[in-house]
Order: C-alpha cells, then structure tokens, then sequence
C-alpha cells in the first residue's frame, strides 16, 4: 500500500533534500524541532516500509509511504471490496512558514 502527499508549495532546494529525515533538522530555526520526518520514517520503517521524497524547486513536493501488505483473510476481503478504488485526503495548513 501506497500513501502519496503532494503539494504544491515552493518545494525543497537539493541541499535541503539530502537532509529532511535526519532527526532535529530543521528549517524553521528556533520555532523548529525537526522531529516531524525523522518520526515519520522511523515510524514506517518499525513496520517494515519506507518514506520517499521528490521535490523539485518551484514545482512542489511529494512524500511517498509504502507499507508492506498484511496477510489477513479479513484484510484480504476489504481489499476485494474496495478494489478500483481510491481515497484521497484534503490537508489544509492555516499557518504559512
């Protein structure tokens, strides 16, 4: 299973790219923790996935989780039912950074 999350914001400059899941890395200087990825990741990868990026300078960014499938008669039957479908989730951010 796949969960992408696009944006279409300024994007992320290269140099910030190689270093967006290291923990308490932050852009955001003293507002900033820089947990928010490297919790992500850690988190994904404790179940067996992992967390992509692309990013391109004034196109916007996309985070990719993959999650391994769970092999489950009752999860199986969800899936058959749901086949074909897609869902998609609105985030709308209220504070501009």
């Amino acid at each position: 299973m796949a969960i992408e999350i696009n944006d279409t914001g300024t994007g992320i400059p290269e140099a910030v790219q190689a270093r967006v899941f290291e923990p308490f890395f932050t852009t955001k200087g003293e507002r900033g923790t820089g947990l928010g990825l490297a919790s992500v990741t850690e988190s994904v990868a404790s179940c067996g996935g992992s967390v992509k990026l692309r990013s391109q300078p004034g196109a916007g960014t996309t985070v990719t989780i993959v999650l391994p499938a769970v092999p489950s008669t009752a999860v199986a039957a969800s899936a058959q039912e749901q086949s074909g479908k897609v869902t998609r989730v609105l985030v709308a951010e209220d504070e501009i950074v």
